[in-house]
């Protein structure tokens, strides 16, 4: 059964991306930090495939979330930057399957530049199934393994490439996912739960308000507060697990979250460029303000355009907007209706019937 709650947080995190890169507004990383709720989300998930089809689950992981990249990235933003001049190289094809960051130049390294996520997605899917056994014999070492090697990382200013210390950073929040999906935290009891969530968010706050980033005290500019803050949230978040209603909203979010997130980057940028170019303001209320409604229109467009595509990579019938309910079917005529016989004319009980049934079948048996 589909946990509508689950579908809320996803839908909530999609939402909070986008108006996050549209106003660039700092506090959305502390009051709702939506990458590491992601990764959590997706991290329960894939303990359900696993559990469900085995290390196929890699492949229907891999299915859903390729199709969208290649329509951007191969179909689209490769054949730009080649008619753009940009010469061919290898690294291209790695649009394809981006194990690490893909080549990008001119306009598309600033529309491209999300796109990390999906990298970063993919590895943990790749290492799901080594990762979900280890998980269930070791639950806490393995939850508190990538917190410490971020912890070093960050503390001993240790420089390393960019797969490696995002496995770090998100990957506490991937196995969080796995310890939903099993039950843990609502084993914990809400009194242990926060207890847990402040034991972490104290010294996250410590660390945040101690390292600043270039901008200020967003947390993206902060991995170890931005890591220990996140667990703490999705510790109260999916510990708590409300009962959710379904909803049409929630319905079309969740089905077209991955282009969403691709498409709303190039459509931001180009919207807020072209603004600049004619003048128009970009900043503050009135550039925020006229800049959501453009954004929201061209985001729509490309949803209709491309949207399908998630359709077709989870086995749905393609749809221009999803969840639609069809017309129930019209019922056929009906022919002239039988007149019943008088009560004990030509007619045989229920009871006589099934009686009947059961002596057939008692004669074959035999």
């Amino acid at each position: 059964m589909r946990n509508r709650y689950l579908d809320l947080l996803r839908a909530a995190a999609t939402v909070r991306v986008v108006v996050y890169h549209l106003t660039g507004w700092t506090a959305l990383t502390v009051v709702f930090p939506a990458m590491s709720v992601m990764f959590a989300l997706a991290g329960s998930l894939m303990a359900a495939s696993l559990d469900r089809f085995g290390v196929w689950a890699v492949e229907r992981r891999l299915r859903r979330l390729l199709p969208s990249l290649w329509v951007l990235g191969l179909l689209i933003a490769v054949p730009a930057m080649l008619i753009a001049g940009t010469p061919f190289d290898v690294h291209l094809l790695l649009w394809g399957f981006p194990l690490v960051n893909p080549e990008a130049t001119g306009w598309w390294m600033q529309s491209l530049s999300h796109t990390w996520y999906l990298r970063d997605f993919l590895w943990f899917v790749l290492l799901s199934p080594l990762l979900l056994p280890a998980f269930r014999k070791f639950p806490v070492i393995t939850v508190v393994v990538p917190y410490l090697a971020l912890a070093v990382l960050e503390i001993a200013d240790l420089s390393v490439p960019a797969v490696p210390h995002d496995l770090a950073l998100y990957g506490g929040a991937w196995l969080l996912g796995f310890a939903h999906h099993d039950g843990h935290l609502r084993r914990l009891g809400r009194k242990r739960l926060f207890t847990l969530a402040a034991a972490l968010a104290v010294p996250a706050a410590a660390w945040v308000l101690t390292h600043p980033g270039p901008r200020g005290y967003d947390l993206n500019d902060i991995p170890l507060g931005n890591a220990l803050w996140s667990a703490a949230f999705i510790l109260v978040a999916l510990g708590l697990s409300p009962m959710v209603r379904e909803h049409r909203v929630l319905t079309v979010l969740n089905a077209r979250a991955l282009t969403i997130y691709l498409w709303h980057i190039p459509v931001i940028v180009a919207v807020t460029q072209v603004g600049e170019a004619h003048g128009l303001p970009v900043a503050g209320w009135v550039g925020i303000s006229w800049r959501a409604v453009v954004v929201a229109v061209l985001l729509g467009v490309a949803l209709a355009v491309v949207g399908w595509v998630e359709d077709l990579s989870a086995g749905r019938r393609p749809a221009l907007v999803p969840g639609r309910k069809t017309a129930a079917p019209v019922p056929a005529s009906p022919g002239p209706v039988p007149v019943s016989p008088p009560p004990g004319v030509g007619v045989r009980s229920a009871d006589a019937l099934s009686a009947g049934r059961h002596e057939k079948v008692a004669a074959t048996r035999a």
